[in-house]
């Protein structure tokens, strides 16, 4: 399995067959300085965590152009649908959906989920980490937007996650001590990957606390550029 980072908190999975985009923000996204048809090439699946548009991005136009599935909480596939959006699986927090080479398992994550316009903001569900188990492979839990909470006992005992996808930026999630605790605490990651820092100079700009705080714990930290790949 092949992981890219795109900046902020958009990834990509190669696997099997399937091309997998989670929160595909990348127009706009201050960190994402590579060509986007080649981030976007032969995507079967966009799984999203919430209704941000710094977590939305690019999703509709995306879909349009590859015909990728877009799975995520009911209220957001309803809004996107709305929009334009022909295929998507919807669910929600607690249901699982069989993806093929894969699953997705939606969990809680405490933060919130909207959408901003015209002086107004319209609710888009609740916000979600996403756990995704590839058949044969690793099982993945990418946080989402999220503070530490005691539910991450219950989803390390339940889903064995094996790789983490961890937000540290701070203000608008977990920094880099807190991400830290809630890791070694609640999770035997085989690796883990910052991510949510770097972009807005609203957050913070390097890994340097997470990394620190990780330090002489039996995970491997795993801290890739905007743009580069990981072997998992």
């Amino acid at each position: 399995m092949k992981l890219t980072w795109f900046g902020h908190s958009a990834f990509r999975l190669d696997f099997a067959k399937s091309v997998v985009l989670i929160d595909p923000f990348l127009t706009g996204n201050p960190s994402f300085k590579g060509e986007r048809a080649a981030a976007i090439a032969d995507a079967t699946h966009i799984l999203l965590t919430h209704g941000h548009s710094d977590h939305v991005g690019d999703t509709l136009a995306i879909a349009a152009e590859t015909g990728a599935k877009v799975v995520t909480n009911f209220d957001l596939c309803m809004a996107l649908a709305h929009k334009g959006l022909k295929a998507f699986d919807p669910m929600n927090s607690g249901g699982t959906t069989d993806q093929g080479d894969f699953t997705v398992s939606l969990t809680n994550a405490v933060h919130s989920s909207c959408d901003f316009h015209d002086g107004a903001s319209d609710a888009l569900g609740n916000p979600n980490g996403l756990v995704i188990k590839v058949k044969g492979g690793p099982n993945i839990y990418a946080m989402g937007d999220t503070d530490m909470m005691a539910d991450m006992a219950l989803i390390s005992e339940w889903h064995k996650p094996s790789i983490g996808l961890v937000p540290i930026g701070d203000r608008f999630t977990m920094g880099g001590d807190a991400a830290a605790f809630a890791c070694r605490k609640f999770f035997a990651f085989e690796t883990a990957i910052p991510c949510h820092y770097g972009s807005f100079p609203i957050i913070d700009q390097t890994a340097d606390k997470f990394v620190g705080a990780m330090g002489g714990g039996k995970t491997k930290v795993a801290v890739p550029k905007p743009g580069e790949a990981v072997s998992l």
